[in-house]
């Protein structure tokens, strides 16, 4: 069979897989389809007029790669025929029967259809293949890296900052497939008002989101607002996480305010099962250390750890920290709506600058909290007035149904 030589072949694959860390396999794979490209872009540019060339027309058409003897051939999978109409597709039965004479008609059979020209076509490979080759490639390394950081979403990545782009920061991770660094992606809203961000300075990041299929530009979305990342950060610092015996029930996180007049601010819910740990101390370490080493790299986030509680109005008036609360008053549980009583002098303290603590508390908890000076509260009117409201919701209800 003739072969279309293209110089150290064997060698180039090598280099490739050596320097980029991907499979030869996958390598030689891409090659070949960059191959059979050619082959039809060198066949269209001498028969610039033939109507025939539909867009599937070489389909029967492929490649077969010899590293060996450094080179390759075109093969063909053809019909046998008893009259052959359309030589690309079709060989005649007296053509296969000397070679293979169990042939019949009907049937197919794959011949190499290598052309004479092969010198020509060798060099036109040669450079028209390059290109193709290249995007393969390329579509192959971010084939392989959407593999690999599938796995981790919803993980944490160190990264580096790279540039600016149309609002977003272009931040550099490592990949196990790519020994230079993968761009992701830290969009506006997902970027922290604290952080001084600057080209070659590194972060912790929490990979929220790996596109699917091929993109343009990066395909990871990371960030420094979600939640995850403060879980993960408690997780690092609290031993007591890792074995299990302190684990975070539920996290409330700001990091981007409505107004910057309201710093970022976290509420995390831990518990135990273990009697004799605190898990808020736990958490918060001797003397601060661990709450510090978070706070550290969330640059200055205010972060509040509160103890879980099955009973929800002992769990939202410890959501509530740093205010002292009086009391609870679950006023419609089927609505989870609570009315908190507090000092006056507590008010604002629980309430929060524009809202945030108390809104934070009621994302933590999941319910709807209603702060209450305690020396002005009437606790008749105002379960008269839930009442009502109870009422009224229950006869909408009725009417939709």
């Amino acid at each position: 069979m003739s072969i279309i030589h293209l110089p150290n072949l064997k060698e180039l694959i090598d280099e490739i897989s050596r320097t980029h860390n991907l499979p030869k396999a996958d390598l030689q794979e891409a090659l070949r389809e960059a191959l059979l490209k050619g082959y039809e872009k060198h066949r269209r540019a001498r028969e610039l007029n033939n109507p025939a060339f539909t867009d599937d027309y070489f389909r029967n058409f492929d490649v077969e790669l010899d590293l060996e003897e450094g080179g390759f051939r075109v093969l063909a999978e053809k019909t046998i025929v008893a009259e052959v109409k359309d030589p690309d597709h079709e060989v005649a039965l007296q053509a296969v029967q000397p070679f293979i004479p169990e042939a019949q008609l009907g049937g197919t059979v794959v011949l190499d259809v290598s052309p004479e020209d092969r010198r020509e076509l060798g060099r036109m490979a040669a450079m028209q293949t390059k290109q193709v080759f290249n995007q393969l490639l390329r579509e192959m390394k971010r084939r392989l890296i959407q593999e690999e950081f599938q796995d981790l979403e919803g993980t944490v990545l160190q990264g580096r900052i790279l540039r600016f782009e149309r609002g977003s920061w272009i931040v550099g991770v490592s990949s196990g497939y790519n020994q230079t660094e993968v761009e992701a992606e830290l969009p506006q809203k997902e970027q922290l008002p604290n952080d001084n961000y600057r080209p070659n300075r590194v972060y912790k990041f929490f990979l929220k989101h790996v596109y699917d299929g091929p993109h343009k530009g990066p395909q990871l979305v990371v960030s420094r607002a979600d939640a995850g990342l403060v879980v993960y950060l408690f997780a690092n610092e609290v031993p007591e996480m890792e074995d299990e015996i302190v684990r975070i029930v539920a996290v409330a996180r700001e990091a981007k305010p409505p107004t910057p007049k309201v710093g970022p601010r976290t509420k995390i819910a831990v518990d135990t099962l273990d009697r004799d740990v605190d898990p808020v101390g736990a958490c918060i370490g001797a003397r601060g250390s661990r709450i510090q080493a978070v706070v550290n790299e969330l640059r200055g986030e205010k972060i509040d750890v509160i103890r879980w509680s099955p009973d929800p109005a002992t769990y939202i008036a410890n959501a509530l920290s740093p205010a002292q609360v009086e009391a609870v008053r679950l006023v419609d549980p089927e609505g989870r709506q609570a009315h908190v009583l507090v000092h006056e002098n507590q008010l604002s303290l629980a309430i929060g600058k524009e809202g945030q603590n108390v809104r934070l508390a009621a994302r933590l908890t999941g319910w709807k909290i209603d702060i209450k000076d305690k020396s002005k509260y009437d606790a008749a009117a105002e379960d008269a007035r839930i009442q009502a409201l109870i009422a009224e919701r229950e006869r909408q209800e009725h009417a939709a149904d």
